[in-house]
């Protein structure tokens, strides 16, 4: 039988189609070219004003752990998973760890996108609770996914198209705004360092959360199997997205700085983007707005659904009860069970947050719960600060372990002791580590329950780590 005849009859494969380019534009477009707007408010609240050096230190970490990426992409061009590249490099115990921090990430992003979007639609219809919109776009999300309803590749690159249009427009009215005064040295440079607001812990408090801004560029070790020369293009195209992304969301995050000084407090810490691009052109409050919360809309639709699969892999593969987390509709083709499991875990966990953040800022340790202080917490926009530092909890777990991975396959286990099989995987880890151990307390705390309850899941199903758990992590969306 011919090479040809062979090959058909193996049945259909992916194509090696996309081109370097291709594979930056997909990464550009799955983290968005608006990705430091929707948490610049809480960034500059927690880093008190220090967001451009905080995004660009992030950025550094990102694109050592990117590195290690792409480089465990070439070992397993067809996994793209930190699950896979820490079991089979690591330890199979330590790799469920690290796919369990995964499921965090998951679980999680639905849950700050119901969040954010409610904090918008009350700006845009303050008569309307926050609390009212959570329900509404938690419920839109699930019913959205159980039908089976998926946005296309075309649609997706239009919302990029004109979110780049956004930021563009964003730019001209800062840049007028800007110049448009007389201003002193400090003034362009304070964005930077402000010696009067500057700390160590506030800073790396504010880079563990401005993580978040790259989340997601790990998806393009997802397309090993479609990339021409995939060793060579995967690791490039990691490394430079992130490197496009980060210098965009420092001049985005510089230009609204210099725009609102941080000792000026927002209306709104979750919609401040939309406050400081308002002030700079009125109009431009509006659009923003409207832009971010169809980004935030797009991106919980998606991450719901991708949820959604993430847990019928592991009913499939029976480390869930495959009757119930397994089930596949036969109507819509969707694992609806699991779509509702991540709807009822994003409402319930919007509204848990809500007050758990809530707690100390409004004192209830020594003030009464009343009617009306709980209202004040419902409506009070800190949740989404706190589901981002959770999900960067599971995230950086997973980006610690993939360097680790790296570390060990090219560099301790390689004959060829080269220092940049070293120092990337290395530094990358670090930082990171330095990163995690900088996340809020209510975060660590939280986080730390997740993960006590899954390895005492993974203890129980294997028999302390002795029998084989199966545990796969889908590709993200």
């Amino acid at each position: 039988m011919s090479t040809e005849a062979a090959a058909e009859a193996a049945g259909p494969r992916l194509r090696r189609t996309l081109t370097l380019t291709d594979l930056i534009l997909y990464g550009i477009i799955v983290i968005q070219p608006v990705a430091p707007m929707s948490v610049f408010g809480v960034l500059s609240d927690r880093g008190r004003g220090h967001v451009v050096t905080a995004i660009l230190i992030a950025m550094v970490a990102m694109l050592f752990t990117g590195m290690s990426y792409g480089r465990m992409a070439r070992a397993y061009p067809s996994a793209g998973s930190a699950f896979t590249y820490v079991a089979q490099e690591v330890n199979p115990a330590v790799g469920y760890i690290t796919g369990w921090s995964m499921v965090m990430d998951y679980m999680l992003n639905p849950l700050i996108c119901t969040v954010w979007c409610a904090g918008q639609a009350n700006q845009f219809a303050p008569g309307v609770p926050t609390w009212i919109w959570k329900i509404f776009f938690a419920v839109v999300f699930t019913l959205l996914n159980v039908r089976g309803i998926k946005t296309s590749a075309r649609i997706n690159t239009g919302m990029a198209i004109a979110m780049g249009a956004v930021v563009v427009a964003i730019f001209v009215a800062g840049a007028r705004y800007i110049f448009g005064a007389p201003h002193d040295a400090d003034y362009y440079t304070r964005p930077f360092y402000d010696p009067q607001t500057f700390s160590i812990g506030g800073l790396f408090g504010c880079t563990s959360i401005a993580v978040l801004t790259y989340i997601g560029f790990d998806g393009i070790s997802t397309l090993s199997e479609e990339a021409e020369n995939p060793r060579r293009n995967i690791l490039l195209a990691t490394v430079m997205t992130c490197l496009v992304i980060g210098i965009l969301s420092a001049v985005e995050v510089y230009v609204a700085q210099l725009i609102w000084p941080a000792s000026q407090p927002f209306p709104d810490v979750n919609t401040a983007y939309s406050y400081v691009a308002g002030r700079a052109w009125k109009p431009l409050f509006s659009i923003v707005g409207f832009t971010l919360m169809l980004a935030n809309f797009g991106s919980g639709l998606g991450s719901q659904l991708g949820a959604a699969r993430l847990l019928y892999g592991m009913g499939r593969s029976n480390a869930l009860p495959r009757s119930f987390f397994g089930a596949v509709d036969s109507k819509h083709h969707v694992p609806r069970n699991n779509v509702f499991v991540v709807g009822a875990v994003a409402l319930i966990g919007a509204f848990v947050l809500e007050i758990v953040a809530g707690y100390k800022t409004y004192s209830l340790s020594t003030d009464a719960l009343t009617l009306e202080t709980l209202k004040k917490i419902l409506n009070g926009g800190e949740a989404y600060g706190l589901g981002a530092e959770m999900l960067n909890f599971g995230a950086l777990i997973a980006f610690m372990g993939v360097n680790v991975a790296a570390l060990l396959r090219y560099y301790v286990r390689s004959n060829e002791k080269r220092l940049g099989f070293l120092i990337p995987p290395a530094v990358g880890f670090v930082i990171c580590l330095a990163l995690w151990l900088n996340l809020s307390r209510p975060a660590i705390i939280v986080g730390s329950v997740w993960m006590a309850a899954g390895i005492a899941f993974g203890i129980w199903k294997t028999r302390g780590f002795r029998e084989q758990l199966s545990f796969e992590i889908p590709p993200e969306e």
